[in-house]
């Protein structure tokens, strides 16, 4: 099957309650269903990033593969790079059912998962598991369980378990699910925890980067000292940003005042918006990967323009499908053409 006749049976998928129609997409995957890409990427849209070559900019975000179990048939859809997880040490159920919300109206969707997943033994296991070399770059998002008290101890045994299995690791302290998480971004915190998973970095002969995911809600204060925090240690970049608790009086769907974070096209101006106070801030001396509202490649040149190396996609590819991606590349490309530049990396920052 090929991905635009995967897109197009994609309403029928709809029928199911939102989680169900995920765990089904996650088989379908693995099944062969929702076919490959086999066109090779336009050179154009080539970047290196964090001492990483990424075949394209588009990249899936954490969330979508929680246990790593469809990592290679999500990089045959032609992803540039896909990030496994949010993993926790031990296995989490999370939250009760209904927890996924669709808000069609709005192409946005909210959830209150609580990092529900198998857990790390599991996730390093498939993992482990993939025929190497992979098609596309792998990273690793890293969570602490609901009941932890002990995150400076966690983030690093979690590093130390993934790091030679990924290109890079993402140490999530924004959703808005698990009850303290988000008061991780505290300066003092979040040195605390940094400095531990770096000082275990450290250890190992082989060194992926280390980013940092961040929510959108945070006050400015907050955004310069995590930036400050993260240019004094040796932090690769920040992905900006999860998913927001705001609810945009914008919103039209009746299920826009469930609990939970807000992804999707609504997200979209606010992470921007974020993205470019970040870049100026860290003055270009942080890898920044754009996420929220990413659906097209109009929003995420815009994301690139703001000052994003690599842009990440969630809700817009839950809605679109798999088509999405070969028509967001495409695209793209042609914008950066239009505008007459010559690499991607050229266009980084240019409205910023």
């Amino acid at each position: 099957m090929c991905p635009a006749l995967a897109s197009a049976l994609l309403p029928l998928v709809r029928g199911l309650d939102p989680e169900g129609a995920h765990e089904f997409s996650l088989r379908a995957l693995n099944w062969g269903l929702a076919g490959r890409d086999r066109k090779p990427d336009d050179p154009i849209l080539a970047v290196r990033a964090m001492g990483l070559d990424f075949r394209n900019p588009l990249g899936l975000a954490a969330g979508f593969d929680k246990n790593a179990v469809a990592v290679l048939p999500l990089m045959r859809l032609g992803f540039g790079f896909v990030e496994a997880g949010t993993a926790t040490p031990r296995p989490q159920q999370g939250n009760p059912r209904p927890r996924v919300f669709r808000l069609e109206e709005d192409r946005a969707v909210i959830n209150r998962l609580g990092f529900n997943n198998a857990g790390l033994d599991a996730y390093a296991a498939n993992l482990e598991a993939l025929p190497r070399p992979l098609p596309a770059v792998l990273g690793a998002n890293v969570g602490i369980n609901k009941d932890s008290t002990t995150p400076e101890r966690d983030y690093p045994a979690l590093y130390l378990r993934v790091a030679p299995l990924v290109d890079y690791v993402t140490v999530n302290v924004s959703s808005p699910n698990t009850p303290g998480l988000r008061d991780l971004q505290g300066e003092a915190r979040l040195a605390a925890i940094l400095d531990a998973v770096l000082a275990a970095r450290a250890e190992l002969p082989r060194r992926p980067p280390v980013l940092v995911k961040i929510a959108p809600d945070l006050s400015e204060a907050a955004v310069e000292a995590i930036v400050e925090t993260c240019l004094n240690r040796d932090v690769a970049g920040l992905i900006v940003s999860n998913t927001t608790i705001a609810r945009p009086d914008t919103l039209r769907s009746t299920q826009k005042r469930e609990a939970g974070g807000l992804s999707g096209r609504p997200l979209f101006q606010v992470s921007t918006e974020l993205l470019r106070r970040v870049h100026r801030l860290s003055r270009g001396r942080l890898t920044l990967i754009g996420a929220g509202g990413v659906e097209s490649g109009e929003t995420a040149y815009a994301k690139i323009k703001a000052g994003a190396s690599l842009v990440q996609t969630y809700a817009g590819f839950a809605y679109a499908g798999p088509a999405m991606i070969p028509r967001l590349k495409r695209d793209l490309a042609a914008l950066l053409r239009r505008d007459g530049v010559a690499s991607l990396a050229d266009a980084i920052g240019a409205e910023a």
